[in-house]
């Protein structure tokens, strides 16, 4: 199969950028970079392996999953079937985590729950050497993908525990969460990409996507110190939603993702722990 052929196929799938995704399988076929794609000339056996690549990306499967890998927060993290997909817009809350501490060397004890491939994790342990945290991670796969990106990335520093966050006791000083937040009838209606592949329970927020809230409304309070900070990520239009399920904690900002969308619910304990609710504006 040539590139062009490759393009083709990718095209007449309904793939978006065929080409710059032909290029990037021919590439991950052959070992070698992107820019030598034009000029390379695969062996029939490495012909074959570019063919098997592009019909499995021609059916939807992600491109993440085909070559074990995805980017975030410019780490390189592996992945694959059973754990959700790393996407930009999640990077907010590494964002705003490190505009509620601008100093990088304070000692803080974090936790991710819902860790998935530990991308969140693994990145805010990055942005703060002196930290240590706690993965929680109830999917077998995840929790494989999770403990070995953890590994490699961090050591020691991060713990990958194979449960799910009702077991996480605290105190901590921050607590990201990138829960399930579809509603159940909208899954089918989500590219093939993630409704075909992608873990469900990490998607199915229930009848109106906000089960998991609902759960963290109560666990959150009771595992977060006075003065720590929850970062949530949210789907598009749930701010108000989610925010009026908070009764316990402060809502001091609704982040936006790089497209302006509200992504990230920032919440604070506070010190006398009585919260403060609303919506947001």
């Amino acid at each position: 199969m040539t590139l062009e052929d490759a393009t083709r196929r990718l095209a007449g799938a309904g793939i978006e950028n065929p080409r710059a995704e032909a290029r990037l399988l021919l590439a991950h076929a052959l070992g070698i970079s992107r820019d030598r794609t034009l000029t390379a000339v695969p062996t029939p056996e490495q012909e074959q392996g570019f063919a098997a690549l592009v019909a499995r990306r021609a059916g939807h499967e992600p491109f993440a999953y085909i070559t074990g890998r995805k980017e975030f927060w410019s780490l390189d993290f592996a992945v694959g079937p059973g754990v959700l997909v790393p996407r930009p817009d999640t990077e907010t809350l590494i964002e705003e985590a490190i505009r509620l501490v601008p100093d990088r060397g304070a000692a803080l004890r974090i936790a991710d729950l819902g860790t998935g491939s530990g991308a969140i994790l693994v990145s805010a342990l990055k942005e703060f050497p002196n930290t240590t945290g706690i993965g929680f991670e109830s999917s077998p796969q995840a929790f494989a993908f999770a403990s070995a990106n953890a590994a490699r990335l961090t050591g020691p520093r991060a713990e990958i525990r194979p449960t799910d966050w009702t077991a996480a006791t605290g105190p901590f000083d921050l607590v990201f969460s990138n829960p399930p937040y579809i509603p159940s009838a909208e899954i089918e209606s989500l590219a093939p990409d993630v409704s075909r592949f992608e873990p469900r329970a990490a998607l199915d927020g229930g009848t109106d996507g906000l089960d998991a809230y609902r759960e963290l409304a109560g666990l959150l309070p009771r595992i977060l110190k006075p003065g720590g900070h929850a970062l949530l990520e949210i789907g598009a239009g749930q701010a108000n939603s989610v925010a009026a399920l908070m009764q316990n904690l402060e809502i001091l900002r609704v982040a936006p993702d790089l497209s302006g969308v509200p992504r990230c619910l920032v919440l604070l304990k506070p010190q006398d722990s009585l919260g403060k609710s609303g919506s947001i504006g």
